[in-house]
């Protein structure tokens, strides 16, 4: 239930970011693209510090950050249903990566449960963005 509220919240903040005016300057656009790679190399190092799978965790949370902000950045700089939808996708993605991530953690059944639900919370984030794509 609480993934399926973050899904939701993260389609609403989807809506509010393709309902904002004015598109940003190419400028604008440039200097917050280095930004965001600037970040994930920031976060990336961060990760550098830890070890076995909480690093690996911190990797994909980091390149997931990054692929989200380069995905709402687009939908800024060209606001656009499709890129609306992309940065669902790239939540969704992120999302997905690390709970499966976190998966490895665990053993046997809780591990295999574990992939279960971050399975079917990737399903139901698909299906949630593919009727957006019916409402658009």
């Amino acid at each position: 239930m609480k993934k399926q509220h973050l899904v939701m919240l993260a389609l609403a903040s989807t809506f509010f970011v393709s309902g904002q005016a004015g598109a940003m300057t190419k400028d604008e656009y440039k200097v917050a693209k280095e930004k965001v790679e600037a970040d994930y190399k920031v976060a990336k190092a961060q990760c550098d510090t830890m070890k076995d799978n909480a690093k690996d965790v911190c990797q994909k949370e980091a390149k997931g950050k990054e692929e989200v902000a380069k995905a709402e950045l687009e939908q800024q700089y060209q606001p656009s249903d499709s890129h609306a939808r992309k940065v669902a996708e790239e939540k969704v993605k992120a999302a997905y990566e690390v709970a499966k991530e976190k998966c490895d953690d665990q053993n046997g059944a809780a591990k295999d449960a574990c992939v279960k639900q971050a399975k079917a919370d990737e399903a139901q984030g698909k299906a949630d963005i593919k009727a957006m794509k019916k409402t658009m």
